[in-house]
């Protein structure tokens, strides 16, 4: 792509056409610049068909941050506008519109609050408010569903294998099998949600992390082309990499050609003073092939040489590698526990593309409008309760029980304190009959998770590093009871509605139904 094609293709046009259809209608009414509030949250856990999470790990907010604070209306793009037909040849845009949109088409009348990155998420929680005019606020909602939901997905699914995986050492492979450039913004995400490494080398740099890989099997077959042997290419790779010297052993046979000759080229790297790093495998049997891996790696004296996994890894089959290597391993006199330390795990395709359900739920509704001094609620009603709006300017809280667990996020309207309620009333979103009573004396924290990040155009959040980031993942995912992050059936958390949330959302419910009508 040119570079003038993808500037207009990654700018403000990254959009879709609804979005500037209805803002032309707003600009013609007059209500172009009228404030709103949209909430950004997502209905349901990703499931993955076997299993399901039951938590999210939120992501990609500096990066659409970063977009909206570089994205304007180009003189290039009002012209492409200014071209658009309908179906009769008439101008879709007109002129007075374009004219806004080239003085004002950019976010700087825009604030936002989040859930920053990191943080342990769940359904139905405003992870995104957005507060601005309402064309722009309106024209935002692509970009932002679109990298918010992403980023999120591809970390929740890292922050599955990373638990799943003992918190051993993860790599990120996928890049190859991303969605076009997704590869980068999916590689950020499972940085963010686990894994330790990418073998992405540009984004690793960007990112302030040294990218990570081995080598093909290519890289073999070439040497085989040419009438030399495997022994001859782990050499030569070994000659210039000698400490980082990971070999791929199943190009040939792994246990009768590939673990003998890495052997031999270790034991050479030892003499000459370094100490190799260890195999790949990537195909046939991982568990039975580690446990025998291991056996001949011991036998030679290389007991701590890694071990490191590959091919269509993800959480669930990862759990079968491990759980059968811990069945299996004492009986060919191995320690558990000793073997699990020395795997490391590769993990690309199902990964990169969250395999199992490649899209989160995240949505962007509109739940108020400012009408002169005072914000108005707005609802939207669905035949399904559960995919109706909470309405209002809100506030989420998460509530820690005596344990230090998180027990359940509150949803509460904006000026609602919960540590001045006590009992605090946790209402379930749609069912009437549900609902759970907290005491304060039950209660050790409680913890307001939207914070201010952007306020009129202008940041005023500082932005973590990565490894902050991380650390604050660690710190939430810890905080969850065993049950939310079991890999099968997990547990549901109690996302709820405060009282006063409740009970104006069926005020607003009853109010709209009644005025159109509906019985």
């Amino acid at each position: 792509m040119k570079e003038k094609d993808q500037k207009t293709a990654e700018g403000i046009l990254f959009t879709d056409q609804y979005q500037l259809t209805m803002a032309q209608l707003y600009h013609r009414l007059g209500l172009h610049e009228k404030p709103v509030q949209f909430d950004h949250f997502f209905r349901d856990y990703p499931d993955y068909g076997l299993h399901k999470a039951g938590y999210c790990i939120n992501a990609g907010l500096e990066w659409l941050l970063d977009w909206m604070q570089n994205a304007y209306f180009r003189d290039e793009d009002i012209a492409l506008l200014r071209s658009q037909t309908g179906r009769t040849g008439k101008k879709i845009f007109d002129e007075n519109f374009l004219s806004w949109l080239r003085q004002h088409g950019n976010f700087s009348g825009i604030s936002l609050r989040a859930i920053p990155e990191g943080r342990v998420v769940h359904p139905n929680v405003p992870l995104t408010v957005v507060q601005g005019p309402l064309a722009m606020a309106q024209i935002l909602e692509t970009a932002l569903l679109n990298q918010l939901n992403y980023q999120t997905l591809v970390a929740t699914k890292a922050a599955r294998i990373h638990e799943i995986g003992r918190g051993q050492l993860f790599l990120e492979f996928g890049a190859r099998r991303a969605q076009d450039k997704g590869a980068i913004a999916g590689a950020r995400a499972a940085l963010i949600g686990g894994a330790d490494f990418t073998s992405n080398v540009g984004v690793s740099h960007v990112l302030g992390l040294p990218p990570k890989g081995t080598h093909a099997h290519s890289m073999v077959q070439v040497f085989l082309t040419l009438g030399m042997s495997e022994l001859e290419a782990f050499r030569a790779y070994a000659e210039i990499y000698p400490d980082d010297c990971l070999l791929l052993v199943d190009t040939i046979n792994t246990l009768e050609s590939g673990i003998p000759n890495a052997i031999k080229v270790f034991e050479e790297l030892q003499r000459q003073g370094h100490k190799p790093m260890g195999i790949r495998l990537d195909s046939g049997d991982l568990a039975y092939l580690s446990i025998q891996a291991a056996k001949m790696l011991n036998a030679a004296g290389f007991p701590e040489a890694n071990i490191t996994l590959s091919n269509e890894l993800d959480e669930l089959n990862l759990w079968q590698i491990l759980t059968q290597i811990e069945e299996e391993a004492p009986r060919h006199g191995l320690d558990y526990n000793d073997l699990i330390k020395r795997l490391v795990y590769g993990v690309g395709t199902r990964l990169i593309t969250s395999a199992g359900d490649s899209a989160l739920g995240g949505v962007y509704k509109l739940v108020a409008v400012r009408n002169e001094e005072q914000w108005v609620p707005a609802i939207k009603i669905s035949e399904t309760a559960g995919k109706i709006p909470n309405p209002a300017n809100k506030q989420v809280w998460r509530i820690y029980d005596r344990r230090h667990r998180a027990t359940a996020d509150l949803v509460c309207l904006n000026e609602e304190a919960p540590r001045e309620m006590d009992p605090v009333v946790l209402r379930h979103p749609t069912d009437h009959s549900k609902y759970r009573l907290l005491h304060q004396q039950d209660i050790v924290e409680i913890e307001p998770l939207l914070v201010d990040i952007f306020r009129d155009g202008q940041l005023v959040y500082d932005l973590p590093s990565i490894p902050a980031i991380r650390d604050t993942r660690k710190a939430d995912v810890a905080r969850l009871d065993a049950g939310v992050k079991r890999l099968m059936n997990p547990h549901i958390y109690h996302v709820s509605l405060s009282q006063r949330l409740w009970n104006l959302k069926q005020e607003l419910i009853h109010a709209v139904q009644e005025s159109n009508g509906v019985k």
